[in-house]
C-alpha cells in the first residue's frame, strides 16, 4: 500500500477516534471550559472510569495524526521543494505540537480523576491548567490547518472549498486561542468559537484523509 494511502486511512481513523472519545465523555457531563470548581470536582470524582475510557483512545489518535501528517508531506513536499516552499512542513509541525499540547490536557484530566475523590483542593489548579492548555491548543491546530491547506491548494491536491474550510477552521481556532483568558472565565458564548473551529477541523481532516486514500 502506498504511504499516502496509509496516511489517508490514519486521518480518517484520527477523526473517528477523537469523535468517539468525545461521545464517551460528553454524555457523562464533561464540564465545559470555564466551569465552576465544584462542578468539575464532582464530575471527576464520580466518573473516573469514563475519563479513563475516553483517555484510552487519545494515544491512538496522536499516533494516527502523526502518520497522517507524514502521508500528506510525502505527497506535497516534492512539488513544494521545486517551488522553494515548505507549507506542508509547517502543517506537520502544527500536528506535532498539538499532539504534545493535548498530552498535557489528557494528563490533567487523568490527574483530576485520580485526585478529585480524595483531594478536591487540587481541582482549581489542575482545571485551570486544563482549560489554558485546551484553549491555547487552538494555535497549533490553526498552524496545521493553515499549512496543509495552503500546501494542498498550491499543489492542486485539494479543492478550493476544502482549503477554504481549513482557513475558516484555522481562523476560529486561532481566535479562540488569542481569547484564551476570556474563554477560561466562561464569558458569554466565546467558547462556541473554539467548538465551531473544532467541528470544522474534524470534517477537514476526514476529507483530507479520503483525498489521500484516492491519491
Amino acid at each position: 500500500m502506498r504511504f499516502s494511502r496509509i496516511g489517508g486511512v490514519a486521518a480518517v481513523g484520527f477523526a473517528a477516534a477523537i469523535v468517539t472519545a468525545n461521545l464517551i465523555m460528553a454524555p457523562a457531563g464533561l464540564p465545559l471550559t470555564g466551569a465552576e470548581d465544584a462542578e468539575v470536582s464532582a464530575f471527576f470524582a464520580a466518573n473516573g472510569d469514563v475519563v479513563g475510557a475516553g483517555s484510552a483512545l487519545t494515544p491512538l489518535a496522536w499516533a494516527l495524526a502523526t502518520v497522517f501528517g507524514a502521508g500528506a508531506v510525502s505527497v506535497l513536499w516534492p512539488s513544494e521543494r521545486e517551488r522553494g516552499e515548505a507549507w506542508s512542513l509547517v502543517g506537520f509541525a502544527g500536528l506535532a505540537l498539538q499532539n504534545v499540547t493535548f498530552a498535557g490536557i489528557i494528563a490533567a484530566r487523568l490527574a483530576l480523576a485520580r485526585t478529585a475523590p480524595a483531594d478536591p483542593g487540587a481541582t482549581p489548579g489542575l482545571w485551570a491548567w486544563h482549560d489554558a492548555m485546551f484553549t491555547l491548543n487552538g494555535t497549533f491546530l490553526a498552524v496545521a490547518l493553515l499549512g496543509l491547506s495552503v500546501a494542498g491548494l498550491r499543489a492542486r491536491f485539494i479543492r478550493r472549498w476544502h482549503a477554504a474550510l481549513g482557513f475558516v477552521a484555522a481562523g476560529l481556532q486561532f481566535s479562540s486561542a488569542c481569547l484564551a483568558f476570556a474563554v477560561m472565565r466562561g464569558e458569554g458564548p466565546l467558547g462556541l468559537v473554539g467548538l465551531a473551529g473544532w467541528l470544522a477541523w474534524v470534517a477537514w481532516i476526514a476529507v483530507y484523509g479520503m483525498r489521500l486514500i484516492r491519491a
